[in-house]
């Protein structure tokens, strides 16, 4: 190579030294997107919004098992029917809320879900609301920063009824969306 460049002329040597800058110029400027796309997807997801599979049938039929869920992160305000992620010993949880800090709940043994008094008629949940046996005991008022969640598929959900009341530093965020996973 040495001798082939003592052969170039000026006009030859400039043109292949301009394109090695060019070459070394386009890289730096790939790096750097790629970078402000990695920064941007960071951001995006490991701070606004957090992605997670359903796992089990907690929350059928509104989602099945295996679809995803898009949650945000950033969400504080939750009331009563939010959807919502919540993590307790390392393992993720969907549920719905039930009770905000404040509530007094009471499940009944017939199976009725009393919140504040008042008897609760759920016309979006299917399966009947049932106690579980030796796991939380009613009725039950939640603390300032703790909530009650229920799956929607009572009967077998694992919910606030098994682990009781959820901090509201377990919460990891408010469900937005789902994509089924027949569509992927």
């Amino acid at each position: 190579m040495k001798r082939d460049e003592g052969r170039l002329s000026p006009e030859q040597a400039i043109r292949r030294r301009r394109i090695q800058i060019a070459d070394r110029r386009e890289a730096w400027a790939l790096f750097r997107k790629i970078l402000v796309v990695g920064a941007a997807v960071y951001i995006l997801f490991g701070v606004l919004f957090g992605v997670t599979s359903m796992k089990g049938g907690d929350m059928q039929p509104r989602f099945a098992a295996g679809d995803v869920l898009l949650y945000y992160r950033l969400h504080e305000n939750y009331v009563r029917n939010d959807v919502v992620v919540m993590e307790r010993g390392g393992t993720s949880y969907v549920g719905r809320i039930i009770g905000i800090p404040g509530d007094t709940l009471e499940i009944t043994r017939e199976g009725a879900l009393i919140i504040n008094g008042n008897r609760i008629v759920e016309t979006e949940i299917y399966f009947p609301t049932e106690r579980y046996q030796g796991a939380t005991e009613y009725p039950i008022t939640l603390a300032g920063d703790e909530y009650f969640l229920m799956g929607d598929h009572r009967i077998t959900a694992k919910d606030s009824r098994y682990f009781g009341p959820v901090r509201a530093a377990e919460l990891k965020g408010k469900v937005i969306t789902a994509i089924r996973r027949t569509d992927l």
